[in-house]
């Protein structure tokens, strides 16, 4: 039954449908069954084709012309989200014919990405790296679908975050440098659109821990070197910033963010960094690896060896246009409320008005970015000092009312959350402080 099944379809019955239903009928085979069959058999005879068949050791892959392909790509259009596709669809976007130009339609590549997007299909990693070397702007559309799913939906955690970007392949395919500069690229022109909005500085944070990952767990014995995707970048400065803090013991964590912060100082006072592209250049690069960043501004308030050099840093992080004149007020400023605080840190009994002079200062300063940083430094002040967590849930209102910063600071407890959480430096009172604080922001946001 299989057999005439398949041989009908190739039959000049195929064309008559009164005549073929009735053959269907007498063999025993409902339409369905018939057509879901014709399907399967058509994908195995495709199969064998493309996949090649060895005959007295050679290959006969190499013998499909590049139009037969084409034409089979074209016709899979309208049957894309078949299940008994799915084998045909992989074989096809890993088929090489040794053309110099690309075999595949594009209105095919455009519709496998479309489906794989909408999780209308499934394919493995290996299928979708290849889809995205082959069509770049599928890629494109890819790394844009995904900010957009990101900053678009309520996601209370930065494990949710992790995951949605962990199912994109994104961070997996990025291991092919390639790709991975491609949606640098995107991400750089996305900060630049947004003025660096911390929703979307988040998720590039997230996506570079995540692709590290799968650099660090990829099996192939020629992996890329990590410096074949920054190679215009000063190679001192990646390689600190690459190591994660849990490869480090705490107690030497100010020392590495001090040797981070005094090459970066160097960099940019360096009179061969005279336009904003190179600026901004370092900038990015340092601000991929947000989580120094976020320790930076932990390891200030709990007694760093030099406080001088963090703030520096985080100086640097939120005004990278400053000129040195206009740093050395964001300093003053930052160091005014860093004062403050380190003296009320040791304060087991504290109210709001015991912090509304930093308030008042976030306030009162004209520039932006520098409220950012006291911001940062306020909220950690919270978290970390036992008298900060006795009145955390009221500050946090009273601030982010006062300050409009509700989304940056929503964005950096998650951050902390995720890290506390991975790390395990921190004890259960944080972690519980941590939570309460972001299920009262994230209903307000």
């Amino acid at each position: 039954q299989s057999l005439l099944c398949h041989l009908l379809s190739s039959s000049k019955w195929e064309n008559n449908e009164a005549e073929t239903s009735t053959f269907i009928s007498t063999l025993g085979y409902t339409s369905a069954d018939y057509y879901c069959h014709l399907v399967k058999n058509m994908v195995f005879s495709l199969l064998a084709e493309f996949r090649g068949n060895q005959f007295n050791g050679l290959n006969m892959q190499g013998r499909v012309s590049s139009s037969r392909v084409n034409a089979v790509s074209l016709f899979c259009l309208p049957l894309i989200t078949l299940p008994d596709l799915t084998p045909l669809l992989e074989t096809l976007l890993l088929y090489q014919g040794g053309a110099s130009k690309e075999i595949l339609s594009s209105e095919f590549l455009e519709a496998v990405n479309d489906a794989f997007l909408k999780k209308k299909i499934s394919l493995p990693e290996s299928a979708v790296v290849s889809l995205w070397l082959r069509h770049l702007p599928s890629l494109e559309k890819a790394t844009l679908h995904l900010l957009d799913q990101l900053v678009s939906i309520q996601l209370n955690s930065l494990e949710e975050v992790a995951c949605v970007i962990k199912d994109s392949l994104l961070p997996q395919a990025a291991s092919h440098p390639a790709i991975f500069r491609i949606v640098n690229e995107i991400f750089k022109n996305v900060l630049l659109e947004t003025d660096g909005t911390p929703e979307v500085l988040t998720v590039i944070q997230v996506f570079t821990q995540l692709f590290l990952q799968a650099h660090q767990n990829e099996n192939k014995p020629h992996r890329f070197p990590l410096k074949a995707y920054f190679p215009c970048h000063h190679q001192s400065l990646v390689t600190a910033l690459l190591r994660r803090p849990f490869e480090l013991p705490t107690t030497h964590w100010s020392q590495h963010l001090k040797h981070i912060s005094d090459m970066l100082k160097a960099l940019v006072e360096d009179t061969n960094i005279s336009s904003l592209d190179d600026l901004f250049e370092i900038w990015f690069l340092v601000s991929r690896f947000g989580e120094w960043l976020d320790i930076a501004a932990e390891q200030i308030l709990k007694g760093a060896v030099e406080p001088d050099a963090l703030l520096w840093l985080l100086a640097f992080y939120y005004c990278p246009q400053n000129e040195n004149q206009q740093r050395t007020q964001t300093m003053v400023e930052a160091q005014a409320v860093y004062n403050h605080l380190m003296m009320l840190f040791s304060c087991t009994v504290l109210s709001v008005k015991d912090l509304e002079a930093a308030v008042h200062t976030v306030m009162d300063i004209d520039q932006c970015c520098n409220q950012h940083l006291i911001t940062h430094l306020l909220t950690n002040f919270l978290l970390f000092s036992s008298g900060g967590h006795m009145i955390a849930q009221e500050f946090i209102y009273y601030i982010t009312e006062a300050t409009d910063t509700s989304k940056e600071v929503c964005s950096l407890l998650m951050r902390t959350a995720y890290r506390i959480k991975h790390n395990g430096e921190e004890n259960q009172k944080t972690v519980k402080l941590l939570n309460e604080l972001l299920q009262k922001l994230t209903l307000k946001v």
